[in-house]
């Protein structure tokens, strides 16, 4: 696969066979994921890779915290859209293609919930992977360069059979993380990236994001 159908062919993951993702493959997808530039090369990420008894620990955490009504208390900056915006809108649109494949109902609480939950437990990847950064970086400095290799992450796991869902609510309790990954409080955590093989035949999987034509959102001066 060259670099141009993995990006066209990336998409989000939400559902992962149960096979193991070896510590050697993830190895080299870090490695790989390491070539992504950063601001005069500073390289203001850090990862923490979780697999095995230590990620069924977590995702073990992290529902009881959901299902005993623990406030998420996440140390990145949550996305928030007006509610009258375009990207609310475009939010809005994804969640009900999702609903549909997975035929969750407008009224239906209790599968909402428990679509909720298969997003706390990193949509039951086999492994995820947490990226940090140093808390000396203040701000939003970092944050460019780390959404950069977040993005080469996925497409070097697409190399491997891999796929990837980079995704917020896997550090929405960073106490958990900190406590069970060892993860120090010299470290914010930013992302989580569930990744694993994904189980083409869960129906989340089926979705097609659309994308906006290149006229609507780009200007050309001096073309």
């Amino acid at each position: 696969m060259n670099i141009v159908e993995a990006i066209k062919e990336r998409k989000s993951i939400r559902g992962y066979k149960p096979d193991p993702v070896s510590r050697e493959t993830l190895t080299e997808i870090l490695e790989i994921a390491g070539r992504a530039p950063s601001a005069m090369n500073t390289q203001p990420w850090e990862f923490v890779v979780l697999g095995g008894k230590v990620l069924k620990k977590i995702q073990a955490a992290y529902i009881d915290n959901l299902r005993n009504g623990v406030v998420p208390r996440p140390e990145h900056a949550v996305a928030g859209w007006t509610k009258d915006s375009i990207y609310r809108t475009r939010q809005v649109e994804l969640a009900m293609a999702l609903f549909k494949l997975m035929d969750i109902e407008r009224g239906d609480q209790k599968k909402r919930m428990e679509w909720m939950e298969r997003g706390i437990r990193f949509f039951d990847a086999p492994a995820a992977i947490i990226v940090t950064t140093d808390k000396s970086l203040e701000g939003h400095t970092p944050l460019i360069d780390i959404g950069i290799v977040i993005q080469t992450i996925c497409l070097a796991a697409l190399n491997y059979g891999l796929g990837t869902c980079i995704e917020d609510q896997g550090c929405m309790y960073p106490d958990i993380l900190r406590e069970i990954a060892s993860i120090p409080d010299t470290k914010r955590i930013v992302m989580a990236i569930a990744i694993g093989y994904p189980d083409w035949d869960f129906p989340a999987n089926q979705v097609k994001t659309t994308r906006v034509r290149l006229d609507e959102n780009t200007r050309w001066c001096g073309f």
